[in-house]
């Protein structure tokens, strides 16, 4: 039940990403400003073709490297996985939505990250320090589902030390 949810969140998180990133690449202007002096001048500067395919490129890895345990999990491709964490078991639920939840999660921030790039290339627009507020809700976000995390270690190390896994 709540990998389910998870999954929509995840693929939810994948359209906005690309939905923003497209957005921001169509209103850069030929740079992408990356960082800024105290005046609003420029200092750190990239092209945004580069600063585009990058973004494509951190997407992709992150999502890839971290779907793949999921997906072997999901699928009963892995032996070990399957024994910790059996069809019907708890655990095992909580554990995908946790995984397809997170991954989320790192969509969101690579999504906020790339309209706050956005907004400190494109002063006409919305102004960065407006965006401030979601900047640093990424991070709180990501220690949440890490804390998470170690609450569902915790719960399957009772669960093992109890001997009342599935078989």
């Amino acid at each position: 039940m709540y990998t389910r949810f998870a999954k929509v969140f995840y693929f939810l998180s994948i359209g906005l990403f690309l939905f923003l990133l497209l957005y921001a690449y169509a209103g850069l202007p030929e740079f992408a400003t990356y960082a800024s002096s105290e005046s609003g001048m420029p200092k750190k500067q990239v092209s945004k073709e580069v600063f585009f395919y990058s973004a494509i490129a951190l997407f992709l890895v992150y999502n890839v490297l971290l779907i793949v345990p999921a997906k072997l999990m999901e699928m009963k491709l892995n032996a070990s996985l399957n024994r910790l964490f059996p069809v019907g078991d708890v655990y095992r639920d909580k554990m995908l939505a946790w995984m397809y939840s997170f991954i989320a999660v790192l969509n969101l921030a690579t999504a906020v990250l790339v309209f706050y790039i956005y907004s400190i290339s494109n002063q006409n627009g919305i102004g960065s320090s407006e965006y401030n507020f979601f900047f640093y809700l990424a991070p709180v976000l990501m220690l949440v589902w890490v804390l998470g995390l170690f609450y569902l270690i915790s719960g399957k190390i009772k669960q093992v030390k109890s001997g009342t896994i599935l078989n």
